[in-house]
């Protein structure tokens, strides 16, 4: 059995089975800490978590909520804040919109989520008053580090778009891109998933995922390879795209798993975490600024994990601004 855990002192912070996953912190760390606006933690584990980032040196939070109710548990759980700030505010969604602004002044250059829901913290940033939009479809990486598989492996979109159309699907495409550029990964090889590899009318997915296939031998995804559709076991395995006759440049190299829906994605991913003993970072891009998308059931390590990847993401887009 695998364990993961983060400790609390700079350099120190281990993931056991997890390497890939110590390497993007050890890269991250390098690179220095970025400015994290932390929304509404007011649940231990949501501070405790943006504390252990902080300790691995990959954020610097300020934690915007109530300043009460951060106060009593840094008491009840004896946390040292150390030279964090606190930007008092009363609500989940105004704390929400007051990140935002933060984000869009520049003062902060990433956004942790703490324990507001997921649609609270998402109708604000994908709001146009929040100012955060881009041209892009804002959606969510998993970037899965699997004790038996020999690479990182990204999943998209499993927890904000639910059905995505060919539309929305272009733009997860290229999110998933820009991820797999940040952590290090060149070229990468991407399988549009469905359950058969050939199109049916039928199966909605599979007509996509040929218009998605078309549109890069077009050229209009550059810098990758991108086939489908193809089903989970000849996206993975060489063997079994070889036992079914399926000749595709991904099957058994893939390095991102484009799912059909968001049910599919998220009990996916989850079958990796509990069954595989794999570690999930979560990211939401395609906004103005990453933002690390975590849950409540989520461990230590996986939320370490999430703000290396963020602050990787974030330092990226530093080198590309003027």
């Amino acid at each position: 059995m695998t364990r993961d855990t983060a400790t609390g002192a700079p350099g120190s912070v281990s993931f056991f089975a997890h390497s890939r996953t110590q390497r993007l912190v050890d890269r991250s760390r390098a690179l220095g800490p970025i400015p994290t606006a932390v929304v509404y933690p007011c649940s231990h584990d949501a501070l405790h978590g943006a504390l252990q980032a902080r300790a691995a040196g990959l954020i610097v939070p300020i934690f915007v909520g109530p300043g009460a109710i951060i106060d009593g548990l840094v008491t009840s759980g004896k946390l040292d804040l150390g030279d964090c700030s606190i930007v008092d505010m009363a609500e989940p969604v105004s704390s929400a919109r007051q990140a935002a602004a933060m984000a869009r002044e520049g003062r902060v250059e990433a956004l942790m989520k703490g324990s507001l829901h997921t649609d609270e913290l998402m109708s604000v940033v994908v709001s146009r008053e929040a100012g955060l939009r881009t041209a892009r479809r804002v959606s969510h990486v998993f970037v899965m580090d699997i004790p038996s598989f020999d690479r990182l492996l990204l999943i998209s979109d499993a927890a904000v778009n639910i059905a995505p159309d060919l539309r929305v699907k272009v733009d997860i495409v290229r999110n998933a891109i820009a991820v797999a550029t940040a952590v290090g990964i060149v070229q990468p090889r991407i399988a549009l998933l469905s359950a058969v590899e050939t199109v049916n009318p039928d199966i909605p997915s599979t007509l996509d995922a040929a218009a998605l296939r078309d549109m890069a031998t077009r050229g209009e995804f550059p810098d990758c390879i991108l086939d489908g559709p193809l089903a989970f076991d000849n996206a993975i395995s060489a063997e079994a795209a070889r036992v079914k006759n399926i000749s595709s440049a991904v099957s058994g190299t893939v390095d991102i798993l484009i799912v059909p829906t968001l049910e599919s994605g998220n009990i996916l991913y989850k079958a990796m975490v509990y069954v595989s003993s794999s570690l999930a970072a979560g990211v939401v891009v395609g906004a103005r600024v990453p933002l690390m998308l975590t849950s409540r059931a989520d461990s230590p390590a996986s939320r370490t994990a999430s703000a290396a990847v963020a602050c990787l993401i974030a330092h990226g887009r530093r080198r590309l601004t003027p």
